[in-house]
């Protein structure tokens, strides 16, 4: 039996058989889908590149509301992907209002 001596929390040593620890180990360890720790999920870095005309828009837009790039382009952000469902169903309806002819033609 080959066996390893490791420390515990309460700073005893312990000889364990090398195979169970292993697999002790390999239950407790994150997986690779959660490595990223749960607090830095919540605000994740983000480089956007931007050209210089958005750029200057986008630091025009944050001077005039007194609130930094960052600030504007987070609730840009956030209001297009809450208002998407909303403008896609209304593109569907005037599409289907403006060339109901057009479709039901298509139809027959």
């Amino acid at each position: 039996m080959r066996s390893i001596t490791v420390s515990i929390v309460s700073r005893r040593f312990v000889t364990v058989d090398i195979g169970q620890f292993v697999r002790a180990w390999m239950l407790r360890r994150p997986r690779l889908a959660s490595q990223v720790p749960a607090w830095y999920r919540p605000s994740v870095a983000m480089n956007l590149r931007l050209t210089d005309s958005e750029s200057a828009a986008l630091r025009r837009k944050a001077a005039e509301e007194g609130r930094s790039m960052q600030e504007v382009a987070r609730s840009a952000i956030a209001q297009y992907v809450s208002d998407r469902p909303e403008r896609l169903r209304a593109a569907i309806e005037r599409i289907r209002t403006e060339d109901a002819e057009l479709l039901d033609r298509l139809s027959r």
